[in-house]
């Protein structure tokens, strides 16, 4: 059993000021795989103060140091490549058919980072001002559990890209695999004081990070209600807040779409992660005339769908990282049935042959309509609807019908029919015929999915604020 009993402050692994034991669970057995003492907010303000002190000289570094800088941190964390992998696995519960891409996306990041940083031009002409992009200050950056690596490296490469200190926030179910990323960055070798890490419950650690008048730049990914206490809390001191928060992502099928290629795409996008996605497409808008037709083929490719064991290498949706949450997913499937939507597949329990562990069966509802509780709220689990339009009209009309507008998804056999569809849906980011990653676009929600963006020259423009500088001449 692991024993994790340091945080991360001022260069040094430290022992927190904290003394609350939280246990770590293996979600896929229910055993208790380790422990960690959690910082409390004594560590927030001393984490805080470090990365006060290291702004001054760190934010006036060249461009070619903290590319250097990013480089090395992703050479660190390479190293460390096989042993996240394992905590992933475990602590996670990850399939090993995901959990090795999560590995290798902490690394990926951090020199994404770099080569945005590379091409990025920090001062430009306004008419006859010279426009400098200044470094905000103070980053917190507070990390979910459901990529807990990946949210680490992403959000502080653009911290320090954009020549900002920082203060991370991980979660505290996630410390195995917060441990490892530490480990691998303190091997960088940056200067004392330009990264923190404290882990700590939201309400403590969280909530010192988000109030702190010396922290001037907020980024949070997770649930939307979090995320808008975080932005009352910086509202006092009026912080800079980029908030990557909740998702009902509609998967819109055209009606002259290919189901034999859509549908294991539609899949994939609703079970990605074991459904703990909040890009995960788990409103599926069908053409009414097609919905037999559609059922049928949904049926076939979820009973090859794999849920289990995540080391079996044919899985495909794991466990819920807690019973907490099994138990929440577990609620919103019964409210589907309650509420009148029919089963087509899956359903309450443990699928078959798990008698432990935090499974839940890959399960698909239809006769769903978009007022329904499970079209509204997101379940973070494999839980999907199916949706009927008449239209293509009605089809962006149900697809706009939501608080949220993180990310979408539309089939057609005609591009060109699906970039104009693409075109009216409300959402940061509209996938047409892929459900392929772009690190250099812009990442991030409309209405209630959040402020801001991330990846890219916009991430790394969150970090900064413009100055303009106006002589005479």
């Amino acid at each position: 059993m692991q024993v994790i009993d340091k945080v991360y402050i001022d260069g040094t692994f430290v022992t927190p000021h904290g003394d609350e034991l939280l246990d770590l669970f293996n979600p896929a057995t229910e055993q208790l795989i380790g422990r960690v003492r959690l910082g409390d907010a004594q560590d927030a303000r001393d984490a805080i103060a470090a990365a006060k002190r290291a702004f001054p000289a760190f934010s006036r570094t060249d461009k070619r140091e903290r590319i250097d800088m990013l480089k090395r941190m992703h050479e660190a964390v390479v190293a460390k490549e096989d042993e996240l992998y394992e905590a992933i696995t475990e602590e996670y519960g990850a399939p090993v058919s995901r959990s090795r891409w999560m590995a290798q996306h902490a690394s990926r990041v951090l020199l994404e980072a770099a080569k945005v940083l590379q091409d990025y031009a920090f001062t430009r002409r306004a008419g006859t001002a010279e426009v400098v992009m200044q470094p905000l200050g103070v980053a917190g950056l507070i990390t979910p559990w459901n990529s807990d690596a990946g949210f680490i490296c992403g959000k502080l490469a653009a911290a320090l890209a954009a020549g900002c200190t920082a203060v991370i926030k991980p979660s505290e179910m996630s410390a195995i695999q917060t441990r490892i990323v530490t480990e691998a960055l303190h091997e960088a070798g940056l200067p004392a004081g330009v990264f923190n890490i404290v882990t700590g419950r939201g309400e403590t650690v969280g909530a010192q990070i988000s109030s702190h008048p010396d922290v001037a730049k907020l980024s949070f990914t997770g649930s939307t209600a979090v995320g808008k206490t975080i932005l009352r809390a910086g509202a006092d001191t009026l912080k800079r807040v980029t908030l990557e928060l909740g998702g009902k992502s509609p998967v819109v099928v055209l009606d002259d779409a290919n189901f034999d290629y859509v549908v294991p795409l539609a899949i994939q996008a609703g079970f990605m992660n074991s459904g703990q996605a909040c890009i995960a497409g788990t409103r599926i808008l069908v053409p009414r005339q097609r919905l037999t037709e559609f059922e049928a083929r949904v049926r076939e490719e979820v009973a090859g769908t794999q849920a289990g064991d995540p080391r079996d290498p044919q899985t495909t949706v794991g466990p819920m990282v807690s019973k907490k949450q099994w138990e929440r997913v577990q609620r919103y499937i019964r409210i589907g049935i309650d509420e009148g939507a029919r089963l087509i597949a899956g359903g309450e329990g443990r699928p078959e042959g798990s008698d432990a562990g935090w499974f839940v069966r890959p399960t698909v509802f239809s006769d769903v309509t978009n007022d329904m509780t499970i079209a509204r709220e997101e379940i973070f689990g494999p839980v999907l609807s199916i949706i009927t339009y008449r239209d293509t009209d009605d089809a962006i009309a149900i697809a706009n019908d939501t608080n949220y507008g993180l990310q979408a998804y539309v089939f057609s056999a005609d591009e060109k029919r699906a970039r104009e569809v693409a075109s009216r849906i409300e959402a940061g980011r509209v996938l047409v015929n892929t459900l392929a990653h772009e690190p250099a676009a812009p990442f991030g929600g409309f209405k209630q999915s959040g402020l801001g963006r991330e990846y890219g020259s916009f991430g790394l423009e969150a970090f900064l604020e413009p100055k303009a500088v106006i002589a005479a001449l």
